[in-house]
């Protein structure tokens, strides 16, 4: 019985250590999309995107998000669930164009979409 106790008492040590990471870490992570395989934008290889920027985003960003969107024709009765506003915010979010977010494969282009609309329906 002592060695399934130490056993137990191992794999315990084992996962807190991996369940140290910081709140910051965390957070960190919440808004990285890494990407499948590396994507090729106007030369530069990204291998994931930081959408952090999100944090800083305001109400103004959401209207002119809706303006762009309604001048191209998009009329949409719940936009933030486009992916068409995600890659809009996206792009302010991290000050990158807005190509880069539609040039993005869809499996990538549906993960920053879910990314934006799990951040802007979490409850804190």
């Amino acid at each position: 019985m002592g060695k399934v106790t130490d056993l137990r008492q191992e794999m315990n040590t084992e996962l807190a250590v991996i369940g140290t990471g910081s709140a910051q870490e965390e957070a960190d992570s919440q808004y990285l999309v890494v990407f499948r395989k590396p994507f090729v934008f106007e030369g530069e290889t990204y291998e994931s995107v930081d959408l952090s920027g999100l944090e800083d985003l305001s109400a103004a960003d959401m209207i002119a998000a809706n303006k762009i969107m309604e001048r191209g024709g998009t009329v949409n009765v719940l936009p933030e669930m486009s992916l068409e506003y995600a890659c809009i915010i996206s792009a302010r979010a991290t000050r990158m164009p807005v190509e880069f977010f539609r040039a993005l494969p869809p499996k990538e282009a549906l993960k920053v979409k879910n990314r934006v609309t799990n951040f802007l329906y979490a409850e804190d």
